[in-house]
């Protein structure tokens, strides 16, 4: 039986654990505080996971190791450094395969569909870190010291997910305005949390996917306001109220709070259009998006309960 371990508990962690176990290999979950998934084929372990040595005692013997950890936001640039070359230096040592959950933050602002190949030409902190990790493992590839591959979502839809759309549905099926720095209308990408766990053990599990990253298959974009008008039809709530609020609103925002203040950095992101190209993941994996509506209502269903 295969052993797979997976650093972080959270959503697409917990969706990872749940995917393999659910198949039948041994799973392991290293977590600050052993927390995460209850499956009689998942082992919790209780560890730092920036501790190298630990990590890599951990991870011998297993045919995979899954970076699914998300450190505070706006604790990237110190946090990740120290936890990504630990789970690199522990896929060296055992010869796991690292499979890390990545972003889309690393291209910085495009115009038109992203793919793989779309540069990385990142400005903002947290784009030029998720680079530079993804630098650190490709090198480390090339030189034939690890095996490494990396998925990409956009915003994520699904039980648990915090994105964009979780900062609006509430507010949404509640009834209330929602008053954010958004283009309402342009179209935009949106990812299942179960579509990037299968794109991941696919991209682990199959030698044509290491050595690159790969973005996860996701349903065809639409607009937040098109996304919203779906949940409140899909709860019965009233038709969305949605307010774009003016960039430096924003900016003073985050004088005072620190999450505005993150959003500054991303907030391209949702004033454009912003596409995922994820056909080269379908055509190699043979991973297919799930509908959009499937997805929708596993979100509203969680948000409502």
């Amino acid at each position: 039986m295969a052993l797979h371990v997976i650093v972080g508990a959270g959503p697409v962690g917990t969706a990872t654990a749940r995917l393999l176990a659910g198949r039948g290999d041994q799973v392991r979950v290293v977590t600050r505080r052993g927390t995460g998934s209850e499956h009689p084929a998942v082992e919790r372990v209780a560890a730092d996971a920036a501790d190298a040595e630990r990590l890599a005692a951990l991870t011998d013997g297993a045919d995979a190791l899954y970076n699914c950890a998300n450190p505070a936001y706006h604790r990237w640039p110190t946090d990740w450094p120290p936890l990504a070359a630990a789970l690199l230096t522990a896929a060296e040592r055992s010869g796991a395969v690292l499979a890390t959950v990545g972003n889309l933050y690393g291209y910085g602002p495009v115009d038109g569909p992203m793919t793989e190949a779309t540069p990385p030409a990142a400005t903002g902190v947290k784009g030029q870190v998720r680079n530079r990790m993804w630098a650190d493992a490709l090198a480390a590839h090339r030189a034939g010291r690890a095996r490494v591959t990396e998925v990409r979502g956009s915003d994520y839809l699904g039980a648990g997910a915090t994105s964009l759309p979780m900062l609006v549905l509430p507010r949404v099926l509640a009834g209330k305005r929602v008053f954010l720095p958004v283009d309402w209308d342009a179209p935009h990408s949106w990812t299942y949390i179960d579509d990037v766990a299968r794109t991941l053990v696919a991209a682990a599990t199959d030698p044509r996917a290491w050595g690159r990253a790969w973005h996860v298959p996701s349903a065809p974009a639409v607009g937040m306001r098109e996304l919203a008008t779906r949940a409140a039809a899909l709860a019965g709530a009233p038709a969305p109220r949605l307010i774009r609020m003016p960039y430096p609103v924003l900016w003073l925002g985050g004088l005072a709070n620190p999450f505005a203040r993150e959003l500054r950095e991303t907030a391209y992101q949702f004033d454009r259009p912003y596409l995922l190209d994820s056909s080269a993941a379908t055509a190699t994996l043979g991973v297919e998006p799930t509908p959009l509506d499937v997805a929708l209502a596993e979100t509203v269903a969680a948000l409502r309960r």
